[in-house]
C-alpha cells in the first residue's frame, strides 16, 4: 500500500499547481515569454500556431493583469513584453503599466499572427518570434505549464522527451487509480507529503472566491446565488464560492487558482464545496485536507479518460468529485461515496465547453447543484442511478470509463462543430 500511496502522492503534488488566470492564455504567455528570453531581443514578429481548443479557450476569456483585454494576441505579446519566463503559470504576476500600453501599441501594429493547426494533440501551442534573420521558438504539448521543444535558428536547445514518455509514464501512473483506492489512500495515507499542496489551494481558492463575492466580476453568479437564495444554506454556499472564484478568473482577476487536471476552474470546483461543506460540520483541518485528497484524485481519475482539453465541460467531472469529497466528509461508507458520484455524471454528464469564458461560473454552478443533489440521494435516500439507466453501468469504474469515453471520442465532431460556430463571423 505504501508503494501506492506514493503514487497518489506524485498525482497530487504535480497537478495541484497555482496558475495565475486561465491556463490556457497562460501557458500561451509562457511559450512567448520563453521564446522572447531565446531570442534575447524584442521580436518584429510572432506567430502563435495553437490546437482548436486552445483557441476555444482562449477567445472568450480575459487575459490576467492585461488591463480587460482578451485573446490569443494579448496573452502572447503581454508574455514577450513583461512576462517572466521562469515562473511558469504565474508568468504574468509582474506584468506593470508600461507593460500593458506597449501591448496595446504591438497588438496596434498588429506584428502577432495566428494559426489554427490541425491533426495536432488537443493542448498544443508554438509561438515563433523573430528578429531580423534571428528567430526562436517555444512549445507547448499536453502539459500546460512545461515548455516541450525550446529552438533558436532551427536549432534544438532543449526537447522534453516528449509527451510521449512523459505521457506514458502519467498514464501509467494514473492507471493506478481506482475510487477503492483513492477512499483507502484518504483514510490512511498520513498526507505529509502532500499537506502543502492542498493547504495552499485551500488558501488561495478561497482567497480568490472572496474578491469574486465581494467585487463585481463577470455575471457575478456568485453573488447573484447568495442574494436570491438562503446564504445560510451550505449548499448554496458551497456553489456560490466556487462559482465567484470563477466569476473573477474569467474576468482576469490577478489572484493565483491552484488548478486540477490543467484547469483552475476544475481546480475551484473540486476543492471550495468540499472546504465549505467541511467547515461547516465543524470537521478538523486533517479532516478536511483528507475530503480534498478525495476530491481531487477523483476529477484526476475521471479526466485520465478525457484528457485534459475536449467539448466535455470539466465542471462536471470536478463537480463529481466534490460530490465524492462532500461524502467522504460524512461517511467512509465506499458505496455511499460511489453512489454519489455516479448520481452527479447521470445528471450532467455530457455538458458541453464552449471554452473559457464568464459562463463557466453558471456551469460550476449547475454542476455542484447536480452533485449536491446526487450525493443527498445516496446518503439520505440511499438512491441512485442504476445500470442500463443512460450511461451507468455496472460499477462505478465502469462508469467513470464510459463517461469518459464520450467526452474524449464521442464528442470530437462536437468539438469540432463548436469551434467553427465559434470562429464564424
Amino acid at each position: 500500500m505504501k508503494s501506492l500511496y506514493s503514487i497518489y502522492d506524485s498525482i497530487l503534488i504535480d497537478e495541484l499547481k497555482p496558475a495565475l488566470g486561465c491556463t490556457e492564455p497562460i501557458a500561451i504567455a509562457l511559450a512567448a515569454a520563453t521564446a522572447r528570453k531565446t531570442l534575447g531581443a524584442m521580436p518584429d514578429s510572432v506567430t502563435v500556431a495553437c490546437s482548436g481548443n486552445i483557441v476555444k479557450n482562449v477567445k472568450g476569456v480575459t487575459v490576467p493583469n492585461s488591463g480587460g483585454m482578451k485573446g490569443i494576441e494579448t496573452a502572447a505579446i503581454l508574455g514577450i513584453v513583461g512576462g517572466n519566463a521562469n515562473k511558469a503559470l504565474e508568468v504574468l504576476s509582474e506584468i506593470t503599466d508600461e507593460d500593458r500600453k506597449k501591448t496595446e501599441e504591438l497588438i496596434a501594429k498588429g506584428i502577432c499572427r495566428t494559426e489554427l493547426q490541425e491533426g495536432v494533440p488537443g493542448l498544443f501551442i508554438s509561438v515563433t518570434v523573430r528578429k531580423g534573420d534571428e528567430t526562436a521558438t517555444a512549445s507547448i504539448v499536453d502539459c500546460h505549464n512545461e515548455i516541450s521543444l525550446l529552438m533558436k535558428n532551427g536549432k534544438i536547445i532543449s526537447r522534453r522527451e516528449s509527451s510521449k514518455n512523459n505521457i506514458a509514464d502519467e498514464d501509467e501512473r494514473k492507471s493506478y487509480l481506482s475510487v477503492e483506492g483513492i477512499i483507502d489512500y484518504a483514510e490512511h495515507s498520513d498526507l505529509k507529503a502532500v499537506r502543502e499542496a492542498l493547504l495552499t489551494q485551500w488558501k488561495l481558492n478561497e482567497k480568490i472566491a472572496a474578491e469574486g463575492l465581494s467585487s463585481s466580476y463577470g455575471v457575478s453568479v456568485g453573488k447573484t446565488l447568495l442574494k436570491y437564495y438562503d446564504k445560510n444554506d451550505v449548499r448554496i454556499r458551497a456553489r456560490a464560492k466556487a462559482a465567484a472564484g470563477s466569476d473573477a478568473r474569467m474576468s482576469g482577476c490577478p489572484l493565483p487558482v491552484v488548478i486540477n487536471s490543467g484547469s483552475g476552474n476544475q481546480g475551484l470546483t473540486v476543492s471550495l464545496p468540499v472546504i465549505e461543506y467541511g467547515n461547516s460540520m465543524g470537521k478538523t483541518e486533517d479532516e478536511i485536507l483528507r475530503a480534498l485528497a478525495v476530491s481531487n484524485l477523483i476529477a484526476i481519475h475521471q479526466k485520465k479518460y478525457i484528457g485534459p482539453l475536449s467539448a466535455y465541460c470539466g465542471a462536471v467531472s470536478a463537480a463529481a468529485g466534490a460530490a465524492a469529497g462532500i461524502a467522504f466528509l460524512h461517511t467512509n461508507d465506499i458505496s455511499i461515496i460511489s453512489d454519489s458520484i455516479t448520481n452527479t455524471l447521470a445528471s450532467v454528464g455530457g455538458i458541453v465547453c464552449d471554452g473559457a469564458k464568464a459562463s463557466c461560473a453558471a456551469k460550476i454552478s449547475s454542476a455542484l447543484e447536480a452533485a449536491i443533489l446526487g450525493f443527498e440521494l445516496a446518503d439520505e435516500e440511499k438512491k441512485t442511478f442504476v445500470s442500463g439507466d443512460g450511461l451507468v453501468k455496472e460499477n462505478i469504474e465502469k462508469t467513470i470509463e464510459t463517461f469518459g469515453k464520450v467526452g474524449k471520442e464521442g464528442m470530437k465532431e462536437t468539438d469540432i462543430e463548436i469551434l467553427r460556430l465559434m470562429l464564424e463571423k
